[in-house]
């Protein structure tokens, strides 16, 4: 605080404790402001940190930075998150006790990006080793991993924490980090089914499908396209500019890989991931009588779709001895549906959460210390408020309550200590309101309790509380509470089935079919003792007493972040807005109680230290008791007996003008110190003459050098500037230097952002005006030596698959579905190996292709396993060791293909050997791309291809065979009733025309 009092006039009071107008709402909100337009978005009060988001790069959190505010005293500097980081850890450290940081605020208002710079802070500032530097990379990682299950995009942030954190970080005696434990509260899984307009369901679900390898979203059954799921698409908000989920999907694959998470426990969890997407897609229709039917055969979770059907459009009701199976109208089924959707990702949740604790588990027995974080949901008040927000702001309304009791108790503490009568500071006491909503009995969770055991509707318990003038104000179905941050207007449709939160008994059998690892359910047929373990609220409010419990044993420190605005843009102070944060985070109340008895606390040795030069008695040495030399010094300041108070360890100075006083006498001191002479004040160190002639040669240097230093870069300065008016001239002594460093700046920016590939058209920097000719002949340059090294870089093979590529272009490209799936396939000669005596038998007509296929008999369609070799001059197919059938090109009348996914194809061809009656071979090419086959030899002059999907054969003269051609969710091939061959592909989205 002392080192930064000399600047206080420009940028404002860097603590709010030495505010003269310490009362006036106004005074806080013009210091906030001001020193919000300065870009200076740190404020104290006490030791408490208010921090405003900027919604831009500050340039504040660098490595330096953490090395600055490094073991450095709380108030030496500017106010930072590192200082507060830096003064809890060194409190620790010097006390051997466990400290926690409480970080609050709406949401958007930087909670979480805190509670990262703190993390960062302690990775770079604890002690290293190999051991160490495991642990410190778990801690840092387990945030983007929990961001992306637990984080979603709402119209109040972009990476808004759908779930409450607090994490402990375990410190040895030598202040390393050994290790740590998180734990989570209410995780909002109805953000799973629903997302309002504007908001998107959690990350990990668009990473996945948007920065998913093509090889696991094959694996999953999934599409590059997060509008073919309804789970994701309910907001209308799938792509968001500031979020990049293909680089946030890389972050958490290595994220997970250094939490050590087992390769089958990634592939379990993307596996979830991918089900509840398709779960979501299950849809449900009307039959003849009203119940559900389900149109969908996939299996999920390794569910069978047997079992999986009956679970989503029955409910299995016992009678006695019996069990009956009651069918769901589609309403009731889609309801099943969600419900299992939410408690699979909600399991999941909890699994990934142990997980990580597992990995970050300390083993050694020996006492540790502790710093907790906590990463809070934020006060909440939206248009339609529902459980959810119920929750979250009872929630706060506890951590308020806690806050108080905590702030009053310390201040209490202290001053009792001190030995200095205290001053009791009048405060809103929210207590009333929290035993509204927990009181055993007759609180709003009781009552929700009774409601679930009972089967009622939880409706109108309002209307006895409630005034004539507030009832008008409600809807039917609402009530309202009067939080400490305001009154919130509470809908109770859904209380009961979010609060209940409870599958059907089929539905749980259900879970039990599933073969992943992660949804290992509890035994179904365990008895429930008390449906107050089941209940949410129930859960939440004893998750918040434990919670409770765990701060109390722990030493507070308090980071409060507000939102300057609504829109989330830069330099825009919304005072309205700000105000109310100001008022419902108790952020005066906190002032008032800091400045209750007094503004300023200081040890006697410090407060020495840094002031004794004020007083002939104290400087430079002073002998006596550090509580003595205060006294002295203060008497000598004439310091009244209203002003200040001696504690036994500190003194307490009660108005902040007293100590600007104080400091400006000294800045005043300092320099009178170095101008008297060497020996006419005792104040000053006795300096022999020589020392003083050689101090005095030396500044005299300095000040020479510094003289010509500042010449020098006068001109140049000058220079520049010239030149820059001149940029636009012709080259003459005025610009000609200034026009050398353009080029200079251009050619060096331009080395380090070239171009690293042919195809790669899009970076090339933007030259000045003078650099205009020169970069078009630099970028010719530069792509004929790409295509010049790339050229070069390719073997005999790969041009003659380059030139297999361009034909297959110019016979698929647009005309065929799976064309563009097969252009990033490289390719291959042969997909089989060919038995050695067929070898022998066509080796010599030359082997150009070889791949495996289903061969269909033209009567009865009967599929056969064979093997498509194309030779130089025919076409084999070829079962194991036998040849069953040759083609030769010239009896090939053309192939057919249609324009979907398939990968089938047939042969016309024709035969003068009137016993075999060959017309036509239908062949589906199993596990290759028939584009690659049908482009190689002579083939592609006899392509055709069926625009109705429909295609004829000649199964023998006078007799034909029909193929029949169509899109569905899965591929097969089979007869149909109408006897024709019924070839179904999947329909591929990236179909070109």
């Amino acid at each position: 605080m002392e080192g930064s009092l000399t600047a206080r006039d420009r940028v404002g009071i860097q603590d709010f404790v030495l505010l003269d107008a310490y009362t006036s709402e106004t005074a806080f909100m013009d210091n906030l402001r001001k020193r919000f337009n300065e870009n200076l978005i740190y404020t104290y009060i006490g030791t408490l940190l208010v921090s405003v988001n900027p919604y831009k790069e500050l340039g504040i959190y660098t490595k330096k930075q953490m090395d600055i505010y490094m073991g450095v005293n709380f108030f030496e500097l500017p106010p930072h998150i590192f200082a507060l980081a830096d003064n809890v850890y060194r409190t620790m450290i010097s006390e051997t006790n466990n400290h926690f940081i409480l970080i609050s605020g709406e949401s958007g208002a930087g909670k979480t990006e805190a509670s990262k710079k703190v993390l960062q802070f302690y990775a770079v500032c604890c002690p290293s080793t190999r051991l160490l530097d495991n642990v410190r990379d778990r801690l840092l990682l387990s945030n983007p991993v929990l961001e992306a299950f637990g984080n979603a995009k709402t119209l109040k942030n972009d990476n808004s924490s759908q779930f409450g954190k607090y994490m402990d970080i375990q410190f040895d005696h030598q202040g390393a980090a050994v290790g740590g434990h998180i734990l989570s509260y209410l995780l909002e899984k109805s953000r799973v089914v629903h997302q309002n307009h504007g908001e998107r369901n959690f990350h990990i679900f668009y990473q996945l499908v948007e920065g998913g390898e093509d090889e696991l979203l094959r694996w999953l059954g999934l599409e590059r396209n997060c509008q073919k799921y309804r789970y994701l698409i309910q907001g209308e908000c799938a792509k968001v500019s500031s979020i990049n989920d293909k680089s946030d999907w890389k972050t958490v694959q290595k994220a997970l890989t250094i939490i050590e998470f087992s390769e089958k426990d990634i592939e379990h969890l993307f596996a979830i991931i991918a089900s509840v997407l398709h779960l979501g897609n299950v849809h449900f229709e009307a039959s003849a009588h009203g119940y559900a039917t389900l149109n969908s055969s996939a299996e999920l979770l390794g569910i069978p779709s047997n079992i999986l059907q009956e679970g989503l459009t029955h409910r299995k009701i016992e009678a006695k001895a019996e069990e009956v199976l009651s069918p769901f109208t589609a309403e009731h089924a889609k309801y099943a549906r969600d419900a299992l959707a939410k408690a699979i990702y909600g399991r999941t949740f909890t699994w990934l959460v142990n997980k990580i604790n597992e990995s970050l588990v300390n083993k050694d027995s020996t006492r540790k210390t502790v710093i907790g974080l906590l990463d809070i949901y934020g006060f909440e008040v939206f248009d339609v408020n529902s459980f959810e927000q119920f929750c979250i702001n009872f929630c706060n309304e506890k951590l308020q309550q806690l806050f108080i009791q905590l702030t009053l108790k310390s201040e209490q503490e202290e001053y009792e200590m001190e030995g200095i009568e205290w001053e009791p500071v009048p405060y809103f006491n929210n207590k009333i309101i929290c035993d509204l909503v927990e009181e055993k009995h007759r609180g709003i969770i009781s009552i929700l309790v009774h409601v679930i055991k009972s089967h009622l509707l939880f409706l109108n318990f309002r209307h006895k509380l409630a005034d004539q003038k507030t009832r008008k104000t409600l809807e039917r179905g609402d009530f309202r509470l009067l939080h400490y941050a305001g009154e919130v207007t509470y809908s109770v449709v859904g209380f009961i089935d979010k609060n209940n939160d409870l599958l059907y008994r089929n539905i749980k059998e259900v879970r039990g079919f599933a073969t992943v690892c992660i949804l290992s359910w509890p035994d179904i047929t365990e008895k429930i003792i008390d449906i107050n373990s089941k209940i949410v609220a129930t859960q939440f409010k004893s998750s918040l007493a434990g919670l409770t419990e765990i701060l109390m044993t722990k030493d507070p420190w308090y980071v409060r972040c507000l939102k300057p605005n609504h829109c989330k843009q830069p330099d825009r102070f919304d005072d309205v807005m700000v105000r109310h944060q100001v008022k419902y985070l108790g952020l005066m109340e906190h002032l008032r109680v800091r400045r209750a008895g007094f503004a300023y606390r200081r040890r006697y040795e410090i407060f020495l230290k840094r002031y004794k030069a004020l007083c002939p008695d104290t400087w430079p040495h002073w002998k006596g008791t550090p509580a003595e030399g205060v006294q002295r010094l203060i008497k000598h300041l004439g310091y009244k007996p209203d002003e200040y108070k001696m504690g036994r360890t500190k003194i307490f100075i009660r108005h902040p003008r007293t100590l600007f006083a104080t400091e400006d006498a000294f800045e005043i001191c300092k320099h009178e110190l170095g101008k008297a002479p060497a020996t006419s004040d005792k104040r000053r160190l006795p300096f022999p003459e020589g020392v003083v002639m050689i101090l005095t040669c030396w500044r005299g240097l300095q000040a020479r050098r510094e003289r010509e230093r500042r010449a020098w870069a006068v001109k140049v300065i000058k220079k520049f500037i010239k030149g820059f008016m001149n940029r636009n001239q012709p080259v003459s002594m005025d610009n000609s230097d200034y026009l050398a460093f353009v080029r200079q700046s251009y050619l060096t920016r331009l080395k380090d952002n070239l171009p690293k590939s042919v195809l790669d058209k899009t970076i090339w920097l933007t030259p000045p005006p003078i650099m205009q000719e020169a970069s078009v002949l630099l970028r010719k340059l530069h792509t004929r030596l790409l295509v010049r090294k790339y050229v070069r870089g390719i073997s005999a093979q790969q041009k003659v698959q380059l030139q297999i590529k361009a034909l297959t272009s110019d016979i698929f490209k647009g005309r065929k579905e799976n064309y563009p799936q097969s252009v990033c396939q490289p390719f291959a000669d042969t997909r089989i190996n060919i038995n050695i005596k067929v070898l022998q038998l066509i080796c010599p007509e030359g082997i150009k292709y070889s791949v495996p296929v289903i061969k269909y008999d033209r009567n009865g369609f009967r599929p056969r396993f064979r093997q498509l070799i194309f030779t130089q001059a025919a076409a084999y197919l070829v079962e194991e060791a036998k040849i069953k059938q040759r083609v030769n090109y010239s009896s090939l009348k053309g192939v057919s293909v249609s324009d979907l996914s398939d990968n089938f194809l047939i042969l016309h061809v024709t035969c003068d050997d009137t016993k075999q009656k060959v017309g036509g071979e239908q062949i589906s090419l199993s596990g290759s791309i028939c584009m690659k086959l049908l482009s190689h030899g002579k083939l592609e002059k006899t392509f055709v291809y069926m625009p109705q999907n429909k295609e004829t054969f000649d199964i023998q003269p006078g007799k034909e065979g029909f193929v029949d051609f169509k899109s569905s969710s899965e591929s097969m091939v089979y007869r149909a009733k109408n006897g024709h061959l019924m070839v179904v592909s999947p329909h591929n989205p990236m179909h070109t025309t």
